[in-house]
């Protein structure tokens, strides 16, 4: 059987076999990768991957351990835009490869809709929804001031990108997300929201439960109270609204009030930055009401801002952190939070989307209604207070997570998929 993935990253494993820097994006692609390659030859499956670049120079083929790899030009930065050129170049790749079947990563991009419409098979077709871009359009401003949402920086105004029309992106996305979908018969999802979306979208789409794989790094460690930095805070993203870090901020004082000694570390991008003209002028709307509430608060010197990173760097903030919070305004299943769990790090998660579907509230860790403030300070003291609730969590938080992100069931279950949809 010969199945071709389309992914909206190059995988780690062919950005290395080419020699150049790999995304540290939907690591989840990369554990579930590595599994199939451990069975190349094996399960009898012929692995194709098929990924974006900015490279209108040429095409990207090759073979690396056993997969054929294929690079097509999209400006994913323009990601409402659907250029002409990826017809044609998703036609190429299926001609040349001649899949029996073509599993689409993700809903986000427009070249999902280009494939879908290239391969034209929809009882061969399967999408795996990974954010549900409806979702996100209808909560990406929440809790966000007017005068915010609609204002503009000098950024802002060259890229004519405000917050407002972010938001309008979200709304193309979903657009062609469901386009995508009433074209084909066959989905993946591990969550209520998906579930439901995905059928309300498509009501005679089939529905295939199915969990992810994350990566190997966080199937590795265990947190321990005694060994933890007390007091810390670890956030995994901070720099768009989706992922609601100016709610946190807001809870943040309330925190300190208790714990004056509270620290926290973000990872993913320094949207806040303002030390020289480059980063002044690069300043976003957000990045802007962000600066405001620190201001406000006086919390610039309690936060640090790590940067990307990657997946051992992020392992080793959460071993080390107190506790780890998710304050997104919208998620499907939020890979940091399964992560976490993994390592049994203490979370603290807005009920939100999917998130309910993988962290059981008071017993893997605690959820809160999002945008509630005074809750999301309130959850966190309790288990900067108490060791043996942070323990307990802990320990319910990995037996749930090895079960929900359990690498070999997800594999044989993803096989099954293929194997079901491919039989005469």
């Amino acid at each position: 059987m010969k199945v071709l993935w389309l992914c909206n990253i190059m995988l780690p494993t062919i950005a290395e076999h080419i020699g150049v820097k790999a995304s540290n994006r939907e690591g989840w692609l990369t554990g579930l990768t590595e599994r199939f390659q451990k069975d190349v030859g094996k399960n009898q499956i012929t692995l194709g991957v098929c990924f974006p670049t900015n490279e209108p120079s040429g095409e990207i083929r090759g073979q690396v351990d056993g997969i054929s790899y294929y690079g097509f030009y999209e400006d994913v930065a323009k990601e409402t835009e659907y250029e002409k050129t990826l017809d044609a170049s998703m036609e190429k790749i299926l001609a040349d490869f001649q899949p029996d079947m073509v599993h689409i990563f993700g809903t986000e991009f427009p070249h999902t809709l280009a494939m879908v419409k290239a391969f034209d098979k929809p009882d061969r077709t399967l999408i795996g929804m990974q954010g549900v871009c409806a979702a996100c359009a209808e909560h990406y401003m929440d809790g966000i001031p007017s005068y915010v949402q609609h204002g503009y920086t000098f950024r802002d105004f060259l890229k004519k990108d405000n917050i407002a029309a972010q938001q309008g992106k979200f709304q193309i996305r979903a657009g062609r997300e469901a386009e995508a979908l009433k074209r084909v018969n066959h989905v993946t999802g591990r969550t209520e929201l998906d579930k439901t979306v995905t059928e309300k979208i498509h009501p005679g789409i089939q529905y295939h439960f199915m969990n992810e794989t994350l990566r190997s790094t966080f199937y590795q460690g265990k947190w321990d109270v005694n060994q933890c930095r007390r007091h810390t805070i670890f956030v995994s993203q901070g720099d768009y609204p989706l992922k609601g870090f100016h709610y946190f901020l807001q809870a943040l004082p309330c925190i300190r009030t208790v714990f004056p000694d509270t620290r926290v570390y973000v990872a993913g991008n320094e949207i806040t930055r303002y030390d020289n003209l480059k980063s002044r002028l690069k300043l976003s709307s957000y990045g802007k009401y962000l600066r405001q509430l620190m201001s406000e608060n006086d919390l610039e010197k309690c936060i640090t801002f790590l940067g990307m990173v990657d997946s051992n760097c992020m392992c080793q903030e959460m071993l080390k952190a107190n506790v780890v919070v998710s304050p997104s305004t919208m998620e499907n299943s939020p890979n940091s939070v399964g992560e976490a769990m993994l390592l049994g790090a203490p979370v603290v998660a807005s009920r939100v989307g999917g998130t309910p579907s993988i962290l059981t509230d008071e017993e893997d860790g605690f959820l809160y209604p999002a945008g509630e403030v005074n809750l999301l300070a309130n959850c966190v003291c309790k288990i900067f207070s108490d060791d043996a609730l942070a323990n307990r969590l802990s320990e319910n938080a990995r037996a749930h997570a090895a079960v929900t992100h359990d690498p070999e069931k997800n594999y044989k279950t993803l096989l099954q998929i293929y194997k079901d949809m491919t039989a005469d």
